[in-house]
């Protein structure tokens, strides 16, 4: 399949790149995660298949971050709120008044905050590989502390460098980490992806240790979820 047309959208000041993949009987909005953007070289690359498989059976709802792929490169780091609103604008751009949501890895808060703020345009939330939290305690040791998270910052000045590419790749795919063709998509991927500036201020690091998606949970009526099967949102969810 190749890569879809790109349309774009307001989210007060900010272009947010956007597209519709498919034509299933409900609607499906993909909320990336980290950095990497879900078009152009995206498409070109394992990422493509997944992209692929989930438009197999809905209307899939792309769309690239603030800040990262094609959407506008703001200044600063916007707030959770901020960032979870355009996938509302995005939404309303298609006509998609309830769609379920994928929410993966730094999408997971996102996804979690549209759902508790928006329950009647929230078919289902579905989260991969995401957390709990991001944010150490005594109940969830697993996750990284804030000096944690200042080394992953700190370790951006090293992007784009062979080496920061190919150890990144071996954390996210170290099935395909030494395939020197996938080697070279992965450089071409995240390079159009973001921008060093964009990295360090990633809301995943900045933000992400302090907002826990539980407590997101806790501060507003808890959404409808589900993690596989009939999400419900059918052709009646759009205009």
């Amino acid at each position: 399949m190749d890569a879809p047309e790109v349309r774009y959208t307001k989210s007060g000041d900010i272009s947010i790149a956007y597209s519709t993949v498919g034509d299933g009987p409900f609607d499906l909005v993909f909320v990336a995660g980290w950095v990497l953007s879900v078009f152009e070289s995206a498409w070109d690359g394992p990422a493509a298949d997944t992209l692929s498989r989930l438009a197999s059976f809905s209307r899939l709802i792309l769309f690239d971050k603030r800040g990262t792929g094609l959407s506008d490169r703001s200044s600063g780091i916007p707030d959770l709120e901020t960032r979870m609103d355009d996938i509302r604008a995005v939404m309303d751009a298609v006509g998609s008044k309830r769609a379920a949501l994928l929410g993966v890895s730094e999408g997971g808060p996102m996804t979690l905050l549209f759902a508790a703020t928006y329950p009647d345009r929230t078919a289902a939330a579905i989260l991969y590989g995401t957390g709990a939290s991001f944010k150490r305690s005594e109940e969830y040791p697993w996750a990284l502390s804030p000096e944690e998270w200042r080394a992953v910052i700190e370790g951006s000045d090293h992007f784009g460098t062979k080496e920061w590419l190919d150890e990144t790749l071996e954390v996210f795919s170290p099935s395909i980490a030494h395939d020197e063709e996938m080697k070279r998509w992965w450089r071409r991927w995240v390079l159009a992806s973001t921008s060093p500036g964009a990295l360090e201020g990633a809301p995943a690091h900045e933000h992400g240790y302090r907002r826990s998606p539980r407590a997101l949970l806790d501060q507003r009526a808890h959404p409808r979820a589900a993690p596989s099967g009939r999400f419900g949102a059918g052709r009646r969810g759009r205009e």
